[in-house]
């Protein structure tokens, strides 16, 4: 089973590459943010919830975070992995679900990281908020989404590092070219891990 952790500033381009791995691998995609979306909108006990801690501007707890990872997972227990985009953001998190996979006999294969330069990535967004309207693509929003981003990914980073998971590829190329160094090192993973 090939699961995944895809780390990505925003802009880096993890959605579109998030696209093109789970067609290619035909991988179940979790997105935290999406998750949390549908449960938000269909007002579940868990949206209500999770609505509170956002509308405060506070980060969920992770055992709130960690109870709705879990039930995705046993609820696609048949596919053939998992790219897990926007979690984990903490240590107790990267903690969590290495054991949540350990007790279905699966393990974390690789933390692919999408490197951009922090010129390009306001670039991008500046440009995607011009072409969508979309309100927080202005350049103070962008500047604090990408502090809040290093501040939580720079020690998960160094986390999977020693674990021996983390493989950087450099996203400011041309889409195709991004994703065939990400098939290199998943087609690499996946062929020893046949041996």
């Amino acid at each position: 089973m090939l699961n995944i952790v895809l780390f990505g500033a925003p802009g880096s381009g993890k959605g579109t590459q998030s696209e093109l791995i789970i067609r290619k691998y035909g991988l179940k995609h979790i997105s935290t943010g999406e998750v949390l979306r549908e449960e938000i909108a269909k007002q579940s006990e868990i949206g209500k919830i999770a609505a509170k801690y956002i509308n405060e501007g506070k980060l969920l707890p992770d055992d709130l975070i960690i109870k709705i990872l879990t039930g995705i997972i046993d609820a696609n227990l048949n596919v053939k992995g998992f790219i897990f985009d926007g979690f984990p953001r903490t240590i107790t998190q990267g903690d969590a679900l290495e054991n949540i996979l350990r007790e279905r006999n699966m393990n974390l294969v690789v933390v692919l990281n999408l490197d951009v330069e922090e010129t390009e990535l306001i670039a991008r967004m500046l440009d995607r908020g011009k072409k969508t309207g979309r309100a927080d693509d202005n350049i103070e929003t962008i500047q604090k989404r990408l502090k809040v981003y290093q501040a939580q990914t720079d020690i998960l980073k160094t986390y999977y590092r020693k674990k021996g998971k983390l493989f950087t590829v450099k996203g400011d190329n041309n889409i195709d070219n991004v994703f065939e160094l990400i098939s290199e090192v998943l087609d690499r993973l996946t062929f020893q891990g046949k041996k």
